[in-house]
Formats: structure tokens, C-alpha cells, sequence
């Protein structure tokens, strides 16, 4: 090598390495699609071996092109340097959004083997152009350079801050700010929450200063009284809960310690020399008790809060001061709750919980909001005060009660981790906590008039079947399709054979087939009685064909379904059509999955993802998903049209789908937003359940004009939805913003109420 070409090595770009690519078991190649891959193991990985044998050393540049589908985007390099890959070092991988792979690498001596992970769950996945480069240092500093200085001019100084990355850090530590960087890009790895908590979650003197003075500024101090329900005599776990209430910066607090009526066995519930201020309630003196409380409720010249804590579990020290701060505002609150973890035996926070807003059906579904909410007094007596029935249950019963009531401008979320769960349920006590919430609800549904019959799904979780007027409302099922004569038989197969449901017509809009099959198909339909044929003979506008359905649709309600869904649930039109008839709701949609069982759909995010996007994408059917969210109905901001249930008159008053500006792409969600702003409520259920063959009738928009006109729809949304675009209610603003998956952000989105002090 001459001296020259070893200079410019040294200095700027060395040796290229591609690699043989040995693939992991379980992951196998997708045929007829280069660089495909399908991975049927939660972490696939590759052996990158070098052809030559020669592995590249020092500082290189990794690059490629990476697309993948599934639940979890972490990619990382592993590296053998002699001591295996467990003992050796890892590198995350962050990933722009367009699936560009450009990561400087310092590689450790004596690299034997390395080891590429695209993920960290099953899914599927495309891989092309992998390789290494090595550097030289000009070049290393002028990559990270680069990389930093697009992010300080393109993110919001906000997310910067939040971050960590500044000018004078990229001056100071190029290699910190560039990790930093890469935080910033679209498919960062995962925080872990432990990471997490130590970047983002540190109360320190000078926050503890900032809180007292902005607590001397406050116009009001709500009176707090705290009621800890114990279920034993251990008083470790009460002296800590106790502890907790002893430190907090607010006050004034009033607590109380009540063992449950179900636990009494005999046990004292607190050794008299831990009384640490609290009073003391025997089980057998509950009664009296609450009547107490309803009294001192109703005497209160000012905003009195209540709020249940179990025994064991604990607050932050600023956790009462912040849900004081909220109530500094104008109307007040009548309902908080805060996020929450849990503390294992060894101490360590775990699982945390990061909620959504108010979502009154997910609150049915699961109380996902916990033992842990203040509550004002004068709600509680409107409900009808606290009575021993809520004990049970923890207080659920009473929740569900007072939010009857309430709007949701009188419910505040504070998004932060502030309440700490330590009480860990036996199984016998699990269940019996299960049932009591389960007649709480079945309770309140009975006072509301509603007629449902409530169903256990998981633990924790259940399913309100509601029952339908009589008569039913009769439903219009709209199936646009133009051509592929297979997919709208199925559908139209699938719907008639398997759907329970009896009120409802198919309304089949043909958009110019020309295929003699599909003709051949439609002029078979129209001996079929619950079937009508539309002719739509304009270019392909998915707003308005179906606007132009709606206009010719009977019925009551309007179904929009794709012509590449197949139905699953035989009862899924009552399951989404109980959920249409309830107060205030103007759309239902349902769990959509893709052919292999995996989630397509479950719901959408809109902000996250840019605009929007789909919760819960590749998961398992059977899974669970973040905080059972992928098994349980709840409040959403938007679903997808490809099978979407609506009144009609609530459609046409509202102009329907955007047949102007969103002819192909985010016109369902532009639909369910102004169904929000409209004051009604979107609900999704996965307790109705399709197939979707996703885009098989246009196919995927991969080419040059169909992104483009996609990239202008999702502009479009942007700028008409802005704030939607920056909260979305039922996502969590400690959450990725970057993709919907409900990994922890790099930059949350919360703004501390001190901060300004």
C-alpha cells in the first residue's frame, strides 16, 4: 500500500466490509421480497461474518437500511472480542425515520465476531446494503458533528433541554452529544425505566425550594384527608405508607388508617407507638367512620379532597404539592389522579403506569386509574357520600359514582410518576378484589339505567356487553371496491355468514371494475336480499365514495368497512353497535388484525408517529399490551374507516369523510376528530374482530406519487389539528412521540408546575 493511500486511511475512509449474513433460528427469509426477513423469535439476530475473515477494527461507520414491523425497534450491534458476546460490549442503533442506519462505532481489539439485532420482538423486517466502514478521525468527528448539529438546528429547544443536548456539550464532549443525538432520531433503542427515572425523575434541593415558594403563592390550600385501608397487622408496610404522608411538602393533610372489614382477623392493625399522627379506625367502627367523613364533608367552608391509599403503597414527597398546584386554577377540579409504579421487595421502582386522560369507558373496563385519586367533597355527597360498599373494592365503586357526574374538564391527570404501589395482592385476594370491582360496576350501571351484563376477561380487566333498544337500530354496511372480485367475496361472504346481527344491509359501491370476474360477481350480488350495488364512476376517491354511499344509505347507523376485511366475531356488529348507543358516543371501532393473528389495528394515536398511527401493531391477538390496554374498550382519538361505525345523521351533519383535501389517507382520522370536537366520544372495542388484508385492492403506497400525496394528507391533518398533534388525551405525554408504541420518551412532554419559579 503506498504511503499516500495509508495517510488518507488513517485520516478520512479505510476499508469497506459487507458481510454473509448467518440468520438466527426462527427467522426466515420472505420470498419474493429482497432483503425481506420474518421473524418468529422475540430478538433475531445475524452473524456478520466478513468473506476474507478479516473484521473491521477501530472507530467504523455502520450503515444500511433498515424497515421493520413489531412491538419493540430496539437494534443493536453485540460484539465478541474474545469473551463472548455476554461479556462484551453492545451498541444501540438509533434509526431515522426513512430507515437510514449511519452509526459511528468504536469497536474494542481483537474483534472475533459480531452479531446484528434489527429488533427486539417478532415481526418482519427489510435489510439491505449492511456495512462497516473504518474511519479515520477527521472523518469520526465530521459523522458526529454532523448528526449533532442537525439535531441543535432541527428539534425544539423544549426536547433539547429535556435531553440534555447543548452547543456547549457538543463542544465539550462531541462523543456524549452525539449519543444524545441519536436519541432524537425516529427509532431510537428503548429507555429503559431505570434510565429513565435517573435522567428525567430527580427531585433535587433546588426543586424542593422552587415548590415551597410556589406554594407560598398560592391563592387557596385545599384541605387533603388521606384514608390508608390496611387488610393486616403488619405495621411495616403502614409505617412506611404513613412515612410517606409525614414527608410531604404540602399541607394541610388529614390522615386516617382504617382496617378493611374483610381483613379484620383479630389483628391489631397499628402497635400503639406508630400512631405517627394518624387516627385509628377498627374494622368493626367503619360505619361510624364514614358517616364522619360524609359529615365533615358536608361542613366544609372550603374544598375538602378525599383519597384512599393502601397500606404499603407510598407517595413522592411532591405528590400532594402537585395535585394542590392544579387545583390553583380557574373552576378547579373535581376529580386527580396521577401516574404510578410499583416498588419490588428489593426497592426498586418497576412497571410503571403511564395513564391516559379521562377515558370514562376504559374506567369502566379496567380501573386504570387505581386505588389513588382525590376526590372533592361536595361531588362525593352529590354521589351519594362514601358508604362501607366502597371498601371493597378500594374505592372503585366511589370513583365510578362521583366520574358519573363530571365532565372532563373536572378531571385532571397529572402526567408523573408520583404514587408508588408496594401492596401485592395473594391470588385469593386478586380475585376477591376482582369481584368486588365487578359489583361495583354492575352497581353503578344499575343506578345509571344502562342494561349490561358485565363479563371478567383478565385479571383486572372486564367487558360491559351492552344490551340494544328495541327495536335495534337497522345498520348500512358500505363496502367500496373496485376489481379483485376474491377480497369482496370474502367480505361480503364473511358478513353474511358469519354476522349474528339481523337489522342491516350491505350498500357494495363499485368504483369502475372492469375485471369480467368481479362484474360477473356484482351482478350475483344483486339476487342476494340484503345486498345493493352503487355504481361510483369517478377516479378512486375513498372520501368520497363513501360519502356518496352514505347519501344513498338507509338505516339508522353507517358501517364503513374495507373490501379487504373478513369478519371474525360473529357478534362483533352488537358488540360495536352496544357501545354506538351509549351516551355521547359518535364512533366505534374495532380490533382489526392481519391475516397471521398479529394486531393490524388497535386503535389510533394521532401526533405520535408525526400524525397518525396505529396502537398496538404486531402484537399477538392474545396479548395484553401496555397496562391491558390491547384487551380492553376505552376512549380513543381516532379509529380506522376500514371498519367504522357512525350515526348517519352525526355523518352527514358533519360532511362525512374530507373528499377535498383527504381523498385517499387520514380521512378517518380527520372524521373522528371532528366527531371529538363535535362533543362526542370514539370508542374502540377489541371485543369485535376482522381480518384485514391491509391495502390489497390499491396496494402499498411505495411509489413516488402515492408518497407524495400521502406526505400532503398527513400535512394537511397536521395543520388543521395542531394541539391534537402535540397531546393526544389517551396517550401519555412521558411516552415516545417519536412512534406509538408506548416506549419511554427521551423528552417528555410535562411541564412541572414549579418550574417557572
Amino acid at each position: 500500500m503506498s504511503i499516500e493511500r495509508s495517510i488518507w486511511q488513517r485520516l478520512f475512509h479505510g476499508r469497506t466490509f459487507s458481510f454473509c449474513e448467518v440468520s438466527s433460528p426462527g427467522l426466515n427469509a420472505t420470498a419474493g421480497q429482497p432483503g425481506g426477513w420474518e421473524s418468529a423469535s422475540d430478538t433475531p439476530w445475524f452473524e456478520l461474518v466478513p468473506p476474507d475473515g478479516r473484521y473491521p477494527q477501530g472507530c467504523v461507520l455502520l450503515e444500511g437500511r433498515l424497515a421493520r414491523r413489531g412491538t419493540d425497534f430496539t437494534a443493536r450491534l453485540r460484539v465478541d472480542a474474545g469473551r463472548g458476546f455476554a461479556e462484551s460490549p453492545a451498541y444501540e442503533l438509533p434509526v431515522s425515520a426513512k430507515g437510514s442506519l449511519l452509526e459511528v462505532i468504536r469497536l474494542p481489539k481483537g474483534v472475533r465476531a459480531l452479531r446484528f439485532e434489527p429488533m427486539q420482538s417478532r415481526g418482519d423486517f427489510e435489510l439491505t446494503a449492511l456495512r462497516a466502514t473504518e474511519l479515520g478521525w477527521p472523518a469520526r468527528i465530521g459523522y458526529m458533528a454532523y448528526r449533532v448539529a442537525t439535531m441543535l438546528m432541527d428539534r425544539p429547544g423544549a426536547q433539547l433541554r429535556q435531553t440534555g443536548l447543548t452547543p456547549w456539550l457538543a463542544l465539550r464532549d462531541l462523543r456524549q452529544a452525539y449519543r444524545l443525538a441519536g436519541r432524537l432520531r425516529h427509532y431510537s433503542p428503548n429507555l429503559s425505566y431505570v434510565e429513565w427515572r435517573r435522567q428525567f425523575d430527580v427531585l433535587t434541593t433546588a426543586d424542593r425550594a422552587r415548590i415551597r415558594l410556589a406554594m407560598s403563592m398560592f391563592r387557596t390550600r385545599p384541605e387533603l384527608h388521606v384514608v390508608v385501608l390496611t387488610r393486616n397487622g403488619d405495621p411495616a408496610p403502614l409505617q412506611r405508607t404513613l412515612k410517606s404522608l409525614a414527608d410531604q411538602l404540602y399541607a394541610p393533610i388529614r390522615v386516617s388508617v382504617l382496617e378493611q372489614p374483610d381483613s379484620a382477623a383479630g389483628c391489631p392493625v397499628l402497635p400503639p407507638t406508630l400512631t405517627s399522627g394518624a387516627e385509628l379506625v377498627p374494622a368493626d367502627q367503619a360505619e361510624r367512620f364514614l358517616t364522619e367523613i360524609n359529615g365533615y364533608l358536608a361542613t366544609a367552608p372550603l374544598d375538602r379532597f378525599l383519597a384512599f391509599v393502601r397500606a404499603g403503597d407510598t407517595l413522592s414527597p411532591h405528590a400532594l404539592y402537585w395535585l394542590a398546584a392544579e387545583l390553583q386554577g380557574e373552576g378547579g377540579a373535581a376529580l386527580l389522579y396521577t401516574d404510578d409504579d410499583a416498588i419490588g421487595h428489593d426497592g426498586e421502582r418497576t412497571a410503571p403506569r403511564f395513564k391516559p386522560d379521562w377515558s370514562p369507558e376504559h374506567l369502566r373496563s379496567s380501573n386504570y386509574i387505581g386505588t389513588f385519586a382525590l376526590l372533592r367533597g361536595r361531588e362525593i355527597l352529590a354521589a351519594g357520600g362514601v358508604d362501607s360498599g366502597d371498601l371493597p373494592s378500594d374505592g372503585y365503586g366511589l370513583l365510578l359514582r362521583v366520574g358519573a357526574g363530571l365532565s372532563g374538564q373536572s378531571v385532571r391527570h397529572v402526567p408523573w410518576v408520583l404514587y408508588h404501589r408496594a401492596w401485592a395482592a395473594t391470588e385469593e385476594a386478586a380475585r376477591q378484589l376482582d369481584a368486588a370491582e365487578a359489583r361495583a360496576l354492575a352497581d353503578h350501571l344499575a343506578r345509571q339505567a344502562v342494561r349490561a351484563e358485565v363479563v371478567q376477561t383478565l385479571p383486572g380487566c372486564r367487558q360491559v356487553r351492552y344490551a340494544l333498544p328495541s327495536p335495534p337500530p337497522r345498520v348500512c354496511i358500505i363496502i367500496p371496491t373496485r376489481d379483485k372480485p376474491a377480497l369482496l367475496r370474502r367480505c361480503v361472504e364473511s358478513v353474511l355468514a358469519r354476522t349474528t346481527y339481523l337489522r342491516y344491509e350491505i350498500l357494495v359501491v363499485d368504483n369502475q371494475s372492469v375485471e369480467p370476474e368481479a362484474l360477473a360477481y356484482l351482478d350475483a350480488l344483486r339476487s342476494e336480499p340484503r345486498v345493493r350495488i352503487l355504481r361510483y364512476d369517478l377516479p378512486f376517491n375513498f372520501s368520497a365514495i363513501n360519502n356518496h354511499a352514505a347519501a344513498a344509505a338507509g338505516g339508522d347507523v353507517l358501517c364503513l368497512l374495507n373490501n379487504d376485511t373478513e369478519v371474525i366475531s360473529t357478534d362483533w356488529l352488537e358488540t360495536m353497535l352496544g357501545q354506538l348507543v351509549q351516551e355521547g358516543v359518535g364512533a366505534v371501532g374495532a380490533k382489526l388484525l392481519y391475516p397471521d393473528g398479529r394486531v393490524q389495528h388497535g386503535g389510533d394515536a394521532v401526533g405520535p408517529g408525526g400524525c397518525a398511527d396505529h396502537f398496538h401493531s404486531m402484537l399477538a391477538e392474545d396479548a395484553t399490551g401496555y397496562c391491558n390496554r390491547a384487551q380492553v374498550a376505552q376512549e380513543l382519538s381516532a379509529v380506522t374507516a376500514a371498519c367504522l361505525l357512525t350515526w348517519k345523521d352525526l355523518y352527514l351533519r358533519l360532511d362525512g369523510l374530507d373528499e377535498v383535501h383527504l381523498k385517499v389517507a387520514f380521512n378517518d382520522v380527520d372524521y373522528c376528530l371532528r366527531v371529538w370536537a363535535a362533543g362526542y366520544r370514539v370508542i374502540w372495542t377489541p371485543h369485535a374482530k376482522l381480518y384485514h388484508h391491509e391495502s390489497a385492492t390499491r396496494g402499498h403506497d411505495s411509489s413516488t406519487d402515492k408518497l407524495k400525496r400521502t406526505r400532503a394528507e398527513a400535512d394537511y391533518v397536521r395543520r388543521r389539528w395542531p394541539e391534537r398533534m402535540l397531546h393526544d388525551p389517551y396517550y401519555n405525554p412521558n411516552l415516545s412521540y417519536e412512534r406509538p408504541d408506548f416506549s419511554l420518551s427521551q423528552a417528555p412532554r410535562v411541564s412541572k408546575p414549579w418550574d417557572k419559579w
